[in-house]
């Protein structure tokens, strides 16, 4: 196929080009897209090198899929063009999640979702949403998940390139405070708010991941209560969740407590779980995973299964997962082999 990633520059940009080559998926040309400052640049793909273009009229003639992973309103602007073109679209931004007409998918969940493209563009979910519905769907086909209550643990990296940056430039102020920072009621007198959070990251959680919305909620809390009950076919269930961001440069995280419309066992989850195609369950004796354990890894990891002695028949779990690499990239390009495939 000849393939277009646009953003190929980004962060999960550049852990699509690694995917695609790491799969072979088979690319017989591939153009890569950025914005005008990277016009020129070179990126390293399967032994050569490709330059950047710039998006223009006619930058996608002649190609069979294109992968969008730039901000909403450019993505707005140009998968739609990319699709008039003749292409198969992918997008991993948020501007189509919510379309009817554009199918949102996780690609061990709902990969079927994927035969039908109105508009010629299928939609990747934001990368939380992605790792906890993929630890998700084996439970709600059994049983049917009624409530869910979520509280995520997110890492820098999910506010791009400019997250880890203000992330570094933090830990640098530190440097050296320790018998200071031990002493000290609060670190603001060591490090300022950057330019990406309000408050400090380095150092400090903060439980305001993404922007304020209706309700008091987060855009961040809204995209995961909508996107899982899209993707997994039920507007029933009922969903809380709280986000958060904190000083991991890679991986999500997430508590998930699960109230099921039939009672279900620890056993029995842990088995469906164990069964579940890109789920690893780590949950033997004192092990846990932790999202070092799950970077660079493709599996989305559970551990902690436990029922909840408050609720008899729910469920409390631990999930965490690659928002790169599952939460992005490796979704995007499963998507695209099943696209390549129809």
């Amino acid at each position: 196929m000849n393939v277009g990633v646009v953003g190929a520059t980004g962060l999960v940009g550049g852990e699509m080009l690694r995917v695609l080559e790491e799969r072979a998926f088979p690319v017989r040309e591939l153009r890569v897209y950025a914005s005008p400052r990277s016009e020129g640049r070179k990126l390293p793909f399967a032994g050569r090198e490709v330059a950047c273009e710039v998006l223009r009229d006619g930058c996608f003639d002649g190609l069979d899929l294109v992968v969008v992973d730039v901000d909403d309103p450019l993505a707005a602007e140009w998968a739609p063009k990319a699709a008039a073109a003749g292409a198969k679209v992918v997008d991993n931004s948020a501007a189509f999640r919510m379309d009817d007409d554009v199918p949102l998918v996780v690609a061990e969940v709902n990969p079927d979702d994927l035969r039908t493209l109105p508009k010629g563009i299928a939609s990747c979910p934001n990368c939380t949403t992605m790792v906890l519905v993929t630890a998700l769907a084996p439970l709600q086909r059994a049983a049917g998940i009624d409530r869910m209550v979520v509280s995520t643990y997110q890492s820098v990296s999910g506010a791009g390139q400019p997250g880890m940056h203000e992330l570094d430039g933090q830990w640098a102020k530190y440097d050296g405070q320790s018998e200071r920072l031990r002493r000290a009621a609060a670190l603001g007198d060591v490090v300022e708010p950057g330019d990406v959070w309000p408050k400090p990251i380095a150092g400090n959680v903060i439980p305001l991941a993404g922007s304020p919305k209706e309700g008091g909620y987060t855009s961040e809390e809204w995209k995961l209560l909508r996107e899982t009950r899209k993707i997994l076919h039920d507007d029933t269930m009922r969903i809380t969740a709280t986000c958060v961001r904190v000083p991991v440069y890679v991986g999500h995280a997430m508590t998930a407590n699960l109230q099921f419309r039939r009672a279900v066992s620890r056993r029995e989850v842990v088995e469906l779980l164990r069964d579940a195609p890109g789920v690893t369950v780590v949950d033997d004796g004192d092990g846990f995973p932790t999202p070092l354990d799950s970077a660079g890894i493709d599996p989305v990891l559970v551990g902690r299964v436990r029922e909840d002695p408050s609720q008899p028949g729910a469920i409390d779990l631990w999930v965490t997962g690659d928002n790169l690499r599952k939460g992005a990239a490796l979704n995007a390009v499963q998507m695209a082999e099943v696209l390549a495939k129809t």
